[in-house]
């Protein structure tokens, strides 16, 4: 019998049960995979308290991202062969020993990439690969802000911008996460619970300020984040740790200069096979190269989530996290 960690309430860390679970046999188009390694993100966290609504309803099985090897294969999968090492980001399900999932949503994890690499970013990863290379395409020269720098997408983008020939902004909220950050590619990072970010960007900038603000906190640097853009500047919105952004006047982008404002997701731009097949070679060539690397700052038995959830919770983690089967 397999293991895997279910919801059955919604709630703190609490809910979270380590339990025995039969996962079956894969059918048409499907892969049985054994995890070796499995991602932590803060988006595993709005599942388990309710704020994203799980599409199945209750009991849910969280997680997002893994990496693995293939145990079994389903009819028509010819393009997969058992032992091939593979890695996913799907809706949910990944906190587990084993689980089946939709082959077209598997990518096999390259040479010099190891599982745990791989488990630890792939929805972190490809989450920078679309707000840097599609959502606003970062051009050399562009100045950029990015909150959280210091959390799992922050270290990726800020090395990330940085190749691409960014000047990269970031805001954090402890002296070791500014220190964290400025070594992942930050040119400067503030540390906003001592400073004024909006201030200190006018500042850096000399006032001319950013063209993109990404911003994965929500409640707590909104409309801050809106004040750091230049006109016709673009705010990305893709998480909310500090809670949601309060319902605002459209009337405040054009205020504040002709503003755009989007709130983006990895699934969308990862819809068709195509799109995810690019945004992982993407995130796998800047990997190989150097350019951006990869470090587990924190690792946790499948079954001890529950503490593994309080410290993100708690902003006691940094950069990537995995749970171990």
């Amino acid at each position: 019998m397999s293991k895997a960690v279910r919801i059955h309430a919604h709630g703190g860390p609490e809910v979270l049960t380590y339990e025995d679970v039969d996962v079956g046999r894969p059918g048409p188009g499907q892969a049985l995979v054994r995890h070796t390694a499995i991602g932590l993100n803060f988006l595993d966290t709005y599942y388990r308290s309710g704020l994203y609504p799980a599409p199945a309803g209750l009991p849910l099985i969280p997680g997002s991202e893994a990496a693995g090897v293939v145990v079994e294969l389903g009819e028509g999968v010819d393009w997969l062969s058992k032992g091939d090492r593979v890695a996913y980001v799907t809706a949910l399900g990944a906190y587990s020993d084993e689980r089946i999932v939709p082959a077209d949503r598997l990518v096999k994890i390259p040479q010099g990439i190891s599982d745990e690499q791989a488990a630890a970013m792939m929805l972190k990863g490809m989450t920078a690969e679309y707000l840097l290379r599609r959502t606003y395409r970062v051009q050399p020269g562009d100045t950029i802000l990015c909150h959280a720098a210091a959390g799992g997408v922050g270290l990726i983008l800020g090395q990330w911008a940085k190749h691409l020939g960014a000047t990269v902004i970031g805001t954090a909220s402890s002296a070791e996460k500014v220190a964290l950050a400025k070594a992942h590619g930050y040119d400067h990072v503030i540390d906003y619970r001592e400073q004024d970010f909006v201030a200190q960007v006018k500042e850096l900038t000399g006032g001319r300020l950013c063209e993109v603000v990404y911003d994965s906190v929500g409640k707590d640097t909104f409309p801050g984040s809106l004040d750091c853009l230049r006109p016709r500047g673009m705010f990305v919105s893709f998480g909310q740790s500090s809670g949601p952004i309060p319902p605002f006047n459209m009337a405040l982008l054009s205020q504040k200069g002709s503003l755009y404002a989007t709130r983006p997701t990895l699934f969308t731009y990862t819809a068709t096979r195509e799109d995810l097949e690019a945004s992982a070679s993407a995130l796998f060539d800047v990997v190989a190269k150097g350019a951006v690397d990869i470090k587990i700052n924190q690792r946790y038995a499948l079954k001890d989530v529950a503490d593994a959830h309080r410290d993100l919770e708690s902003r006691r983690t940094t950069g990537a996290t995995i749970l171990v089967p």
